[in-house]
């Protein structure tokens, strides 16, 4: 069966500067046009459709185009991002574009946006001017131009987003590197990842905890309680990236919590844990069972699991279950040494799905 193509939506920072074109449209007469069509970040063009446009009291004209993320939708598809625009009599003023409600406020460093600027990103803010400025040049006019961009309910979508342990307050953020929404990319959530992490090191942080998930960082939080919030990310199955990212910002320590699968993925020493690029290899895991010790019969039975969870569940009942899990902890540190190099302390959480911690962990760097 042929595989339909996904579609791409765009980013919260295109809505804005198509909103922003549509109302500076709006205010020098030009007729409402459904589709506007603008300039992407880095190269090439969209059309993007506006919801509505609409002359509010006090000369300003709002447009309302509706967040589309295509087929990779986050919390914020089908957000309402409204533009409003109004001219400035000082013709020297330029363009000045502001977060309004529903946009965040950035208060901690670490992030490309000074504290108390509204979360607006570089890129999405110079897409917003230069779309700008092609409204008023479409148009023959120069004029000095305020741009409001505000977000209907941002701040309640914001609370389902990474803003606030990102420590940006009061909405969601206004982004978009590429200007596009690729379908199941893998880029946005790297990026997510590292500046995190840059948020982390800007505030003195040295330890920084890695966790697969929501669940496993829930249990890392309860024993690690002393730790500021901007310590603890969610890297998914970026192991490697992950890795290699916090050793590059010279943290001192790597936190990584998990549960069995994903631990027998690293300790594998796939760098990447997702399905599609690594395979539960449990007859190796067999292998490593023997060499600490088990019997052949109950090796032969973790080898014929269906899951990693019956394996482990196997394991668990073995008098030898804390050597077998040493062995598939240490290889797992050994995968991620390889990735972070010699000078880092790499510390290992195993928990099970109850939340008790089932092995933990230590190599030492050398600093």
């Amino acid at each position: 069966m042929k595989r339909e193509r996904l579609r791409e939506g765009f980013t919260t920072g295109s809505a804005a500067a198509a909103g922003a074109k549509a109302a500076v449209l709006l205010l020098l007469g030009q007729p409402y046009v459904r589709d506007v069509d603008i300039a992407l970040p880095i190269d090439g063009r969209i059309k993007i459709p506006v919801e509505s446009v609409e002359i509010l009291p006090g000369e300003v004209a709002r447009a309302t185009v509706i967040k589309d993320g295509g087929d990779d939708p986050d919390v914020t598809h089908k957000a309402q991002i409204r533009v409003n625009v109004k001219w400035i009599e000082d013709v020297k003023a330029g363009i000045i574009i502001e977060g309004g409600k529903g946009v965040g406020r950035v208060t901690r460093l670490g992030l490309p946006v000074a504290i108390g600027k509204a979360a607006i990103n570089p890129a999405p803010l110079l897409q917003i001017e230069a779309a700008v400025k092609e409204g008023l040049q479409q148009c023959g006019i120069k004029k000095s131009v305020s741009v409001i961009i505000e977000v209907d309910n941002g701040e309640q979508i914001a609370k389902k987003t990474l803003n606030p342990r990102l420590g940006i307050v009061g909405g969601i953020s206004i982004l978009g590197t590429r200007g596009t929404v690729k379908p199941f990319s893998n880029d946005a959530y790297k990026d997510t990842i590292t500046i995190s992490m840059d948020v982390a090191k800007a505030s003195n942080a040295n330890i920084i905890s890695l966790s697969t998930g929501g669940k496993s960082e829930r249990y890392l939080r309860r024993i690690k309680n002393k730790l500021p919030d901007s310590s603890f990310i969610q890297v998914a199955d970026f192991f490697a990236f992950s890795i290699k990212a916090a050793a590059e910002r010279g943290f001192k320590e790597i936190i990584y919590s998990c549960f069995f699968g994903k631990l027998v993925k690293m300790a594998q020493g796939f760098s990447n844990t997702h399905a599609k690029h690594s395979g539960m290899n449990l007859e190796k895991l067999s292998k490593w069972c023997i060499d600490a010790g088990m019997n052949k019969i109950s090796a032969l039975d973790v080898a014929n699991a269906n899951t990693s969870i019956e394996a482990l569940y196997i394991i668990n009942r073995d008098s030898l279950k804390n050597e077998i899990l040493g062995v598939v902890v240490n290889k797992a540190m050994a995968s991620a040494r390889k990735f972070a190099g010699p000078n880092i302390d790499i510390t290992y959480y195993l928990f099970d799905f109850d939340g008790s911690i089932v092995m933990q962990k230590q190599s030492k760097g050398n600093f």
